[in-house]
């Protein structure tokens, strides 16, 4: 009779499970907040595309107890690698909280091996202009590099937001007919900034750039990014001398033109070149600067 009764209440307490859609799968009983996840904001909207970063990017994190040093190795989450699926950031496995407060470090693009946090090697593309291969960025993505912090977050605070800023600089080179000029200008044209180092270290704990003081100035060909605008990703730097800066190149005339300049990271500049009959006559208007461009 006891043993009847076992079985009875085994068998109600399985009709109910299954009527409240219980499973043996960890996946659906765990709660959300006993993993990390990330809700990623660029910085057009608070890379390098125009507007969003796009499916198949890839970034970098890294979490340390709060207010721990950011190491290399032995922090509690090293380099993890997450990809864009379109919609949201994943990565290859959970990353599970413990107890405690964490910071957060991401960075883009994804670098890997990573041999150092403090000085982690970084250099802008000579020609932004090659186009993206499927996971394999175009030059000017590439040179965009990105840095977000999130600090003392925790499990009870839902999705970490990483709020990306850019740390590297951009010129935006405008083209303008001058009054001497005749007809229109082309719609194609060659635009090669000249004179600036493009290998530089980046502190990730700080989002700090450094130009490499032995680095050699180069010159980086830009992407056209509108009518009459190109643009180019560089290295923060101050250029003290007035040196060639800007060169373009239309239906085989160059027009070169000269200036100081400071690079200031995560900034736009727009330099206006009016375009003159005469290549020697070609001027350079120096324009604003804005932050979090698109």
């Amino acid at each position: 009779m006891n043993c009847m009764k076992i079985i009875y209440r085994i068998g109600i307490l399985y009709f109910l499970c299954l009527s409240a859609g219980c499973s043996n799968s960890k996946k659906e009983i765990e709660p959300d907040n006993l993993f990390v996840t990330f809700d990623v904001v660029h910085p057009s909207l608070a890379r390098a595309t125009a507007t969003d970063f796009e499916a198949g990017d890839r970034m970098g994190v890294f979490l340390t107890e709060k207010d721990a040093p950011l190491e290399v190795s032995g922090n509690y989450v090293n380099n993890e690698l997450l990809t864009y699926s379109g919609s949201k950031w994943e990565s290859g496995r959970k990353i599970y909280w413990n107890d405690g407060a964490y910071d957060v470090f991401g960075y883009y693009p994804y670098v890997s091996p990573l041999t150092s946090v403090d000085d982690m090697p970084f250099e802008v593309a000579l020609d932004q202009t090659t186009a993206r291969d499927g996971s394999l960025l175009g030059g000017y993505e590439a040179s965009d590099f990105l840095w977000a912090r999130s600090k003392n977050v925790t499990a009870g605070d839902g999705a970490v937001k990483l709020t990306f800023a850019h740390r590297m600089s951009r010129l935006n080179v405008r083209l303008v007919k001058g009054e001497d000029y005749d007809g229109e200008l082309p719609e194609e044209a060659e635009v090669y900034v000249h004179n600036t180092v493009p290998s530089a270290t980046i502190d990730l704990s700080a989002g700090f750039v450094t130009k490499n003081p032995y680095g050699t100035a180069a010159t980086i060909r830009a992407m056209k990014t509108g009518t009459y605008q190109y643009s180019a990703i560089l290295v923060p730097q101050r250029i003290d001398n007035s040196k060639p800066l800007v060169e373009v190149v239309m239906k085989g005339v160059a027009y070169l033109v000269e200036s100081r300049f400071v690079f200031k990271p995560g900034i736009q500049h727009t330099v206006t070149v009016v375009i003159s009959k005469n290549p020697e006559q070609v001027k350079i208007e120096i324009g604003g600067e804005i932050e979090n461009w698109d």
